[in-house]
């Protein structure tokens, strides 16, 4: 196997013989290995020992890294001592990791997320490729990011479980199900909790199930099932789901349910998931409808078209939902978060992960079409003994073959462009995360903080207001004479684009000096708030009666002044409607003679005359009043409020 290896590999940078070493021994052993029979292996252990082996080998290719993974599991085993700092949700951590996992932790040699994510690459049962390292991050968050064989094995052995439970399901009553449409996740069963269709004000328990094409409900009978209601989560664009609140007679008062709407469903389809506290199921089934959705989305975005190609993908979400559910089954308390397992609903929220997803579609595509290889997700299911699979794992089992120098070479490169796009997407991730962390308390305040801080916040605006005021009631005749000088310049020689320019450069350089002042005095920038007020608690609660008072009335003001409007242009008010018309016509003649920056330069010269003590004498106090009681004697258009009763 040496000589074999030498004669392929191709000498690189120092340090890179032993893993790649390793590399192509783990890929002569994957290919056997994914000819047995998986699920016999998994259950005797021998699996997930090879396996786990595997990414040991892996991560310590060289005899010189024994020395410094002991130093790192001395610093492991140290960090134990000390408290560890979490969050009240990971404090909260389910039974397996709080009570179970210090049993299944053990003195050997652990696995990090490097190796998690290697294996993937050469069989993706585990883990995908794609979300391997969210996954890890998730199921090793409380152990200090090392994964230990005991849990790995129950983990494998679990998504084991998942799939003969899933094979057991009955299919959907008067529904034949198509040769590669697998069932996902059923409820509504007597072993489950329970499922209820509303229809207005009607309920409806029964039985639901989500395959990779769609979601059957059957109504509860009084001894059987009644025939199943398809809901088609294919059709790109015409469909949604989303989150809802349910209740008695219609009344919104649980929110633990989902709404379907699709063109195919005039009122859509209303599905609760009753529980006593949370709505984790709802969350759970909402995700689970969504990530098949987005799946069919892509297909069709990417024109992923080949049936080999397309069942490749329906193969990655068919395993991601398996594993979801076996990490459920293994945190029962604390459930994860689904979106760390399912791939399309993740990289569909994460910053950049339509990059992940181009990248997916090329490797779908490329690789895909070119060869069949032995440990790709659909051969995985194959050998999985997943019987409903039909005909397409049958044949895509006769044709396998084994990839080719070349071809693998190209799919390394691949996956590399990969990883680099997942690597960024979570530094994305980071950077939005810290970003959040620092609005979580200004959201938390309440009204009068948050009217305090806008008013602080304003108050740069506030200081420049009266040096527009002295240059615009020409209180400083010099500095008005030259701010009216230079508008007209700039506008009569069309150099606006240069003015907006010079003030792009003035505020840089603005900015920079800011920098450099909080550099100098090495003080952090924050927003200097005082609440206090010498209003007792009677005149606080007069203060803001009165502040609601002037609202409404700003509303009403805005309501008659847009229904004034409507009566001029419905032409309610004839005579004002004449006069508006004319004038317009009036506007339109002159606008289509006159340049328009004539116009703007007209309109600035009268604005600050009007302002000044000329303008002043020459106001005409009766004009304004005849247009006040021009627009007071404008009728609005009648309103009518409709209740309940009046419909």
């Amino acid at each position: 196997m040496v000589e074999e290896f030498e004669c392929q590999w191709k000498p690189g940078t120092e340090g890179t013989y032993s893993k790649k070493f390793v590399e192509f021994c783990n890929s002569k052993v994957v290919s056997r290995v994914c000819d047995q029979n998986i699920p016999e292996r998994i259950k005797d252990g021998s699996f997930t020992r090879l396996t786990f082996d595997m990414m040991l080998a892996w991560q310590q290719p060289d005899a010189n890294d024994n020395e410094s993974h002991q130093e790192a599991v001395g610093k492991e085993s140290e960090d134990k001592r000390i408290k560890a700092t979490l969050s009240p949700e990971q404090d909260d951590i389910s039974l397996f990791y709080s009570d179970i996992m210090p049993l299944l932790a053990d003195h050997e040699p652990s696995v990090g997320e490097d190796a998690f994510v290697y294996l993937a690459s050469i069989i993706p049962l585990h883990v995908d490729v794609i979300n391997g390292r969210y996954t890890f991050e998730t199921l090793t968050a409380p152990t200090g990011h090392q994964l230990h064989f005991p849990a790995y094995d129950m983990f494998v052995k679990e998504i084991l479980k998942c799939m003969k439970h899933l094979q057991k399901q009955a299919t959907p009553k008067g529904v034949e199900l198509a040769d590669d449409e697998i069932i996902l996740h059923v409820e509504g069963t007597m072993a489950s909790q329970r499922v209820v269709r509303h229809i207005k004000e009607t309920s409806w328990p029964g039985r639901l199930t989500l395959t990779n094409y769609g979601l059957y409900f059957e109504t509860a009978g009084i001894i059987n099932y009644e025939d199943a209601l398809k809901i088609d989560l294919t059709k790109d664009g015409a469909s949604s789901a989303n989150p809802i609140s349910t209740g008695p007679w219609g009344a919104p008062l649980f929110d633990k349910a989902i709404v379907y709407e699709s063109p195919d469903f005039e009122d859509g389809i209303v599905l609760e998931f009753p529980e006593m506290t949370s709505s984790t199921r709802r969350d759970h089934w909402l995700m689970l409808v969504k990530e098949i959705i987005l799946m069919h989305q892509f297909l069709k975005n990417y024109n992923v078209q080949a049936p080999s190609q397309a069942w490749e993908v329906h193969s990655r979400t068919i395993l991601g939902v398996i594993r979801l559910h076996a990490a459920r089954e293994m945190l029962r308390i604390s459930p994860p978060d689904p979106k760390k397992f399912l791939i399309f609903s993740l990289f569909e929220e994460v910053p950049k992960g339509d990059f992940v997803l181009e990248e997916l579609a090329e490797i779908s595509l490329k690789v895909g079409a070119a060869t069949q290889n032995p440990c790709s997700a659909s051969s995985v299911l194959r050998n999985m003994n997943m019987d409903q699979l039909g005909n397409i794992l049958k044949e895509d089992g006769e044709a396998k073959c084994k990839e080719k120098e070349k071809e693998t070479d190209h799919k390394e490169e691949m996956l590399a462009s990969l990883e680099s796009a997942v690597n960024q997407t979570r530094e994305e991730g980071r950077e939005i995360e810290k970003a959040k962390a620092t609005t979580t308390e200004l959201e938390e305040e309440g009204i009068t903080e948050s009217v305090a801080v806008l008013m602080e916040l304003m108050r740069p605006l506030q200081d420049a207001l009266p040096w527009f005021q002295e240059v615009l009631y020409w209180e400083r005749p010099s500095r008005t004479l030259f701010v009216l000088a230079i508008t007209i310049l700039i506008v009569y020689k069309e150099w606006v684009s240069k003015g907006i320019a010079a003030c792009l450069i003035w505020l840089v350089v603005k900015m920079a000096q800011n920098r450099q002042k909080m550099v100098q005095t090495k003080k952090e920038d924050a927003v200097t708030v005082s609440t206090e007020s010498d209003q007792t608690m009677t005149e606080s609660i007069v203060s803001a009666q009165y502040g609601l008072i002037r609202l409404h009335q700003l509303m009403q003001h805005v309501n008659i002044t847009i229904m004034k409007i409507r009566s001029i242009y419905t032409s309610k008010a004839t005579k004002h409607a004449n006069m508006v018309m004319a004038s317009m016509l009036a506007l339109a003649s002159f606008f289509a003679v006159v340049p328009f920056k004539l116009v703007i330069i007209f309109g600035t010269i009268y604005c600050f005359v009007m302002t000044s003590s000329i303008g002043k004498r020459m106001s005409n106090d009766q004009s304004n009043r005849r247009m006040k009681e021009w627009w007071d004697s404008i009728p609005i258009v009648p309103v009518r409020v409709l209740d309940s009763s009046s419909k």
